[in-house]
């Protein structure tokens, strides 16, 4: 099956769930985080705002801000390049950018990249490969040195088999309300 028709079937997929047992799950991804973040306390963490049905991790996010975690949201700055990011905390006003997505009012982009990040996706492989909207902005941020770890966030019914691409970049573990 083509990615782009592969996009359109999770896309479906995932909208069809149930809001009650998105929320649950949700939670579930959420406190697998956090236990994470409190074994590996990276000095910042990449999150992101949910898009599209994507998980929602707010309440994760924060308790991680009350557990001191330093946390960081991605921001398009060029349509053909890596992610950057910017200081974020919890309650501060957002905006909408040019690609529809919240950044802080106040964006306070910073020079070096998170050592972690949170990586949302539509659809994962076994192999650990991550199917996102098309647009490359990920695998961009990924393909750059020093390369951060990396939590895929997705739910387990939208695990699916598709064959990476060259510029594809497994992630180092998909964190699902399974695991």
């Amino acid at each position: 099956m083509a990615k782009a028709d592969l996009r359109r079937q999770l896309l479906a997929a995932r909208r069809a769930l149930d809001a009650s047992t998105r929320a649950a799950w949700d939670r579930e991804i959420g406190e697998q985080v956090i236990a994470w973040w409190q074994a590996a306390r990276p000095a910042a963490l990449g999150v992101y705002w949910p898009l599209r049905d994507e998980p929602d991790l707010q309440p994760a996010y924060a308790q991680l801000e009350r557990l001191g975690a330093r946390l960081l949201l991605p921001v398009v700055v060029e349509k053909h390049a890596a992610l950057e990011f910017a200081e974020w905390r919890i309650g501060e006003d957002m905006v909408k950018d040019a690609m529809g997505v919240a950044v802080p009012a106040d964006l306070r982009l910073q020079q070096a990249y998170p050592p972690a990040l949170l990586v949302p996706c539509l659809g994962f492989s076994p192999q650990g490969y991550r199917l996102g909207y098309g647009g490359g902005f990920y695998d961009r941020t990924l393909a750059r040195s020093p390369r951060p770890q990396t939590l895929g966030i997705a739910y387990q019914c939208l695990q699916v088999r598709f064959d990476s691409d060259g510029h594809d970049v497994a992630l180092d573990r998909i964190v699902t309300e399974l695991n």
